[in-house]
């Protein structure tokens, strides 16, 4: 695959390009939220969940980075990465193995291996 500037190529299509896979963000929303106000890949991830996704970012990442250098003028180089936070913690599958219970309502009451709360 050749390495083209993915800027460039989301301007073929422009408001129909998918900036953000995982979110199915397009580009005429990156831009929206850009002309919002929006000066970083941070803020842009907040304006419009675009890098929040399975990936957390690493495929849409440089398009964002790009489309935000273009916008506001700066080098590419100085627009600063998106701060990446995972949507879950990581635990050892030790601990998991250890639980007699599983919360599977996500409201805080257990059910033991009968079904039974």
């Amino acid at each position: 695959m050749r390495d083209y500037d993915t800027a460039e190529r989301a301007a073929f299509y422009p408001g129909a390009t998918v900036a953000c896979r995982c979110e199915e963000i397009l580009d005429k929303e990156i831009l929206g939220a850009i002309a919002a106000g929006a000066q970083s890949v941070d803020d842009v991830k907040r304006r419009t969940r675009a890098g929040m996704g399975t990936c957390q970012g690493i495929f849409c990442m440089p398009v964002i980075a790009a489309m935000v250098a273009h916008a506001t003028g700066t080098a590419l180089d100085r627009v600063t990465p998106m701060t990446a936070r995972p949507p879950v913690r990581l635990i050892a599958l030790a601990a998991l193995a250890s639980l007699d219970s599983i919360d599977r309502e996500g409201d805080g009451t257990r059910e033991n291996d009968e079904g039974c709360v």
